[in-house]
């Protein structure tokens, strides 16, 4: 990574002139401790040192070689700084009580095995698509702030064409699990659009505008729509044995070449069946 110094940025710190540029504080500590990861010319340069008009300041964060160990879970991207997966159902993103081997988590230490796994956008375990998973702090850092997410969902017959919910979620009560819509709760808002109508349920693409815990579960729920298989907010458990709901595209720019990237997950086997047949979700 190159950055450049302005004329309006000539005499600050270095420390501030990444920051300014959007580099993380726990990144600029990590490079300071790898040898050449912070240069000017050619030379080491500390964070306390002034930048001037003209200088550019080289960022190098070692890459890891990918290992000869198979992954179960299928690649749909990868470049330098981050890796995309398609997550079946069932299978909890980080390592917890009573899943260790069995795990999102798992499968990415068997191609990279040195590397800390840090998931983008965690789904949850009965969820299924895409989940990416930085390779780089520096990927990391770039990624937290320009992900957007396209999910698919299944309810009963819904009426509407489209539309969008605003209500606040919090916590329930005497869960360390289930959310609710309340009042006090922070805010939250999907935009939903009807996909298509199969008989008596309805096929339904969910964009969040916020990421709270549950999101679209909650707000499908409060509806009075729940998410087929979603027994945690009453859904119905005939059709299925999870919450129908797969994170079909994410949209991001690659990082530090700022180049638009879309990848999407197909619709998993259950969903596809409840469905009748498949459907291209890169119609998204």
């Amino acid at each position: 990574m190159r950055f450049a110094v302005s004329c309006e940025e000539n005499g600050k710190r270095l420390d501030s002139f990444l920051r300014s540029r959007g580099v993380s504080r726990r990144l600029i500590n990590s490079l300071k401790r790898t040898e050449g990861g912070i240069t000017r010319r050619g030379e080491t340069v500390r964070t306390v040192d002034r930048v001037f008009s003209g200088d550019e300041i080289d960022l190098y964060e070692p890459q890891q070689v990918r290992s000869a160990e198979k992954t179960s879970v299928p690649v749909l991207y990868e470049d330098e700084h981050c890796i995309v997966f398609s997550k079946p159902p069932f299978m909890p993103c980080h390592r917890s009580h009573g899943h260790y081997d069995d795990t999102l988590e798992i499968e990415f230490h068997r191609l990279y095995p040195d590397l800390a796994f840090r998931c983008i956008n965690r789904l949850d375990k009965n969820t299924s698509g895409c989940v990416i998973a930085a390779k780089t702090l520096a990927g990391a850092s770039w990624l937290q702030k320009s992900v957007r997410k396209v999910y698919v969902g299944m309810t009963k017959h819904d009426d509407l064409a489209g539309g969008r919910i605003c209500a606040t979620i919090a916590r329930q009560e005497g869960s360390a699990i289930k959310r609710c819509v309340r009042e006090d709760g922070r805010f939250a808002a999907t935009t939903f659009l009807r996909l298509e109508n199969i008989k008596n349920l309805t096929l339904t693409a969910f964009i969040l505008e916020t990421g709270r815990t549950h999101q679209i579960r909650v707000h499908c729920a409060h509806r009075g729509l729940p998410l087929l298989g979603d027994d945690l907010y009453g859904g119905d458990t005939s059709f299925m044995n999870r919450q129908a709901l797969h994170c079909a595209k994410v949209s991001f720019a690659v990082p530090f070449t700022n180049e638009p990237i879309s990848v999407f997950s197909p619709l998993p086997e259950d969903m596809v069946k409840l469905v009748g047949k498949n459907v291209d979700v890169k119609i998204l």
